[in-house]
């Protein structure tokens, strides 16, 4: 079970972006997020006319590695930890470390 998913609400904990927060838009592997307005670069692209680009500088953003981001506690404001809570009928839910309540997308 994947402890970061997509739309989880997310802060930066290292890196150049430490401290942005913002929105888990895919995971691009078992290992990598896309954060929005995170880790953006600028990408050169070169003009394809069979495609109907036009060529220059685009800004792209990239992956981050997941352990470098937390998820974001609105209650309590800071980022937080996040741990697996087995239910009486079997099902396994994500709760927050710092106060065990379930988080919800």
């Amino acid at each position: 079970m994947n402890k970061i998913r997509k739309g989880d609400h997310v802060i930066v904990l290292t890196g150049r972006d430490k401290g942005k927060r913002g929105v888990v838009a895919s995971r691009a592997d078992a290992d990598h997020v896309v954060v929005e307005g995170v880790n953006i670069v600028k990408k050169h692209v070169k003009p394809n006319p069979m495609k109907g680009t036009t060529g220059g500088v685009i800004d792209k953003t990239m992956p981050i590695h997941q352990s470098n981001v937390a998820i974001w506690n609105a209650a309590t404001g800071k980022a937080d930890r996040v741990g697996i809570k087995l239910l009486e009928d079997g099902k396994r839910v994500r709760v927050y470390k710092s106060s065990g309540q379930e988080i919800k997308v």
